[in-house]
């Protein structure tokens, strides 16, 4: 493992903001008629602690009123204004949403739905990414922003539209689908025909021309066809985006260009569009207070973080977030006392060198009026929330060093998009409690608990860094992954499989010769028979035999109960109790090369679970940053640098915790300023940034 003296850090994600950036969504097209609040907004900001705002994201309208004419006099007020008073500025391009004039005009940029009816003009997100006019429209919008302020100086990067999402089935989307499957399958159809199995109904096509995207009016069985749509539809998003970065890059290539991506937004694979973005952001909206499950939660949070780290291995940025409630969800809870700021300082924890808001002032109108901000309708400073606000932007102040560091992490989970597409396509097993994400997301959960740094990446990632992976579901395997798997387990490393692992590969077929397929018996030891699928009320219990994880006891499986046959030398360290599998394995070791490859062949209760990972982590060294079992709902997390060593100590629980972290360091409370004992104890909803006064002094806990 990487000597942690030896990470350097990453630069500012911009050079003209060397701090944590503080601030969001600033919509002064909304308020041109009341220059007073426009006024007052930059005194709030200030009080507020806030030094950027990102403008412009949906202002189409008001910068192109009628077409060709342009309105750019209030951007320019906007943008000297903040600079003025000290505030930078992340400027969007309008993509995001259009005009009226433009949809009843050209009305080729309106998307179409998959039942092949049209939209009309309204709401967000509505519009072809294809078609060629709105790919020139933009351009130019683009172009014209990129020319007249790149050289401003309170202009420090582009924010890309927002949310890209969603897909069109117009003619112009067919036509670019079925030009993307020539280029995929060669350019020959019976390549396609058997790569979708489309023998099945007699379903085979005679050429390209007679495909059609998947649609509840026609082919939507086909599940290769299902899969390549999902795929085409990020490969056109992708471009489309690429064709909005062109237009400021070709302008000024110094700018850093963002997007926000939607967490675990099952619509587009944001692997697939990292490379083409400088930095990666996210828009983070979790229901807190939840209180039956508040650790959950937060877990869960850590893991989209984690994952937008992963995404580039360097610090990412929280686009979205808001200081109180939104207005979209079922129940719209308030966010208790600490919580923002709790939440916030979660986010630089796993890597975030921002805390951005959406949005800085609630409108007046329309569907948003309810969304949390920072300014209320109230319209002055002194609101609870504006408070907490302003009280977290000050912390913020004191945490320059944390810029540019990071996670060095030891373990990882796979969670890969194009495995979920075809999980959530399959006919078969249960339709509703698949659960691949929250799934993944409950493996996860054990590395969390014990503050253990995780990224969260897909199948095709570099796994060589890594001392522990743990991939649930990989029910869909792209070439070369079982090769690179057992290469990780062979060079030592530690691999956890699951029920439903290895059935297709990266075109939805079957493998053949049994499951899991592509070479994985060897790896894991065992051949899967057959699932049993029980109902929602069903159980069925095991236990463990004498093993050398030395686990003991019973547990219980629920949902998903695989039926494995273990071949010779591997171990089997439970099996179940009940059914005609009574006394078939339901967890398995096999020794591979100079690692350990487990497979769980039955879904469990997460204390089951934490327990089989606890021991895992026990036999491979994994390093531990506290010798207590945290308390539920505490977490600690770590990020370095140049020497620099930061823990975030997190109390997701209304009550105080006492944690008591590796007494061999000396601690420096950053936000007190002053020397503390490896004791902490943390007030409800409360946390602690410590420093350790050397990384060279650093000692873990060695479970």
């Amino acid at each position: 493992m990487q000597d942690k003296r030896q990470i350097k850090k990453f630069p500012p994600i911009t050079p003209k903001v060397p701090h944590i950036i503080h601030g969001g969504d600033y919509n002064p097209d909304q308020w041109l008629s009341m220059p007073e609040i426009l006024q007052e907004d930059v005194r709030l900001m200030k009080l507020a602690g806030i030094n950027s705002a990102s403008v412009a994201i949906f202002a189409w309208k008001a910068l192109e009123p009628e077409e060709g004419i342009y309105h750019f006099e209030w951007l320019d007020q906007t943008l000297d204004r903040l600079h003025q008073n000290g505030i930078s500025v992340i400027l969007a391009t309008p993509s995001g949403a259009r005009p009226a004039w433009m949809d009843h005009k050209y009305p080729e940029v309106l998307r179409v739905n998959a039942d092949r009816t049209k939209n009309l003009h309204g709401e967000r997100h509505n519009h072809c990414y294809t078609s060629p006019y709105y790919r020139k429209k933009v351009f130019e919008m683009n172009r014209l922003l990129a020319e007249r302020y790149h050289n401003h100086p309170a202009v420090t990067m582009w924010h890309l539209s927002n949310e890209y999402g969603g897909e069109c089935h117009c003619e112009h989307c067919q036509q670019a689908f079925r030009e993307w499957l020539k280029v995929k399958y060669d350019n020959d159809i019976q390549k396609l025909n058997h790569e979708w199995w489309t023998y099945f109904w007699s379903h085979s096509y005679s050429n390209f021309d007679e495909i059609e995207s998947p649609s509840p009016l026609g082919e939507q069985n086909t599940h290769g066809l299902n899969l390549d749509w999902m795929r085409f539809v990020t490969y056109q998003t992708t471009e489309f985006m690429k064709n909005e970065i062109a237009a400021v890059k070709q302008v000024d290539p110094s700018l850093p260009v963002v997007t926000n991506l939607m967490g675990t937004y099952p619509g587009l694979d944001p692997w697939k569009m990292v490379d083409v973005l400088d930095v990666v952001s996210w828009d983070n909206y979790p229901e807190w207070h939840n209180l039956d499950k508040p650790e959950t939660v937060a877990s869960s949070v850590s893991f989209v973080h984690d994952l937008n780290r992963s995404l580039k291995k360097k610090p990412f940025m929280m686009m979205e977030s808001t200081p109180s409630i939104v207005n979209w969800k079922p129940i719209n809870k308030l966010k208790r006392p600490g919580m923002h700021i709790l939440s916030s300082i979660q986010a630089i924890a796993h890597g975030s060198d921002t805390v951005q808001y959406f949005q800085w002032r609630k409108g007046r109108g329309a569907s948003e009026k309810f969304h949390g901000a920072v300014v209320d309708h109230c319209g002055h400073e002194h609101t609870r929330v504006f408070k907490e606000v302003a009280q977290l932007g000050k912390i913020l102040k004191q945490l320059d060093g944390i810029v540019g560091t990071t996670v060095k992490p030891q373990a990882a989970i796979i969670y890969d998009w194009e495995n979920k597409w075809a999980i959530d396509d399959l006919k078969g097993w249960s339709t509703s409690d698949k659960n691949y994400e929250e799934t993944c997301k409950q493996h996860y959960h054990a590395f969390w608990k014990r503050g253990i740094p995780t990224d969260v990446i897909n199948m095709d990632c570099d796994f060589k860094e890594y001392q522990m992976i743990s991939a649930p579901m990989l029910y869909l395997l792209k070439p070369t992954v079982a090769d690179r798997l057992k290469a990780f387990v062979k060079q030592g490393g530690t691999l956890i499989l699951t029920y439903c692992t290895g059935h297709v590969n990266q075109n939805d077929l079957c493998f053949l010769g049994g499951f899991p397929g592509d070479g994985l018996q060897e790896l894991t030891g065992i051949w899967a028979e057959e699932m049993d699928t029980l109902y929602p009320t069903e159980t069925r219990k095991f236990h463990y035999q004498n093993n050398s994880l030395t686990l003991t006891g019973a547990a219980t499986a629920h949902t998903f109960c695989e039926l494995i046959h273990p071949k010779e030398h591997c171990e089997v360290l439970a099996v179940y109790d009940e059914d005609f599998y009574q006394d078939m394995p339901v967890i398995t070791k096999n020794l591979y090369g100079n690692g350990n490859c487990y497979y769980l062949a039955a879904r469990t209760d997460f204390e089951t679970l934490n327990a089989f990972y606890g021991k895992l982590i026990e036999q491979a060294n994994l390093e531990v940053p506290s010798k207590q079992i945290l308390p539920t709902g505490v977490t600690i997390q770590q990020r370095y640098g140049d020497g620099e060593n930061y823990w975030f100590v997190l109390n997701f629980t209304n009550a105080e915790q006492t944690i008591t972290l590796n007494e061999q360091n000396t601690y420096f409370d950053i936000i007190s300023n002053q020397k503390t004992s490896a004791t902490i104890t943390l007030h409800s909803y409360g946390f602690a940034i410590l420093k350790t006064e050397s990384v060279s002094s650093l000692t873990f806990i060695k479970k």
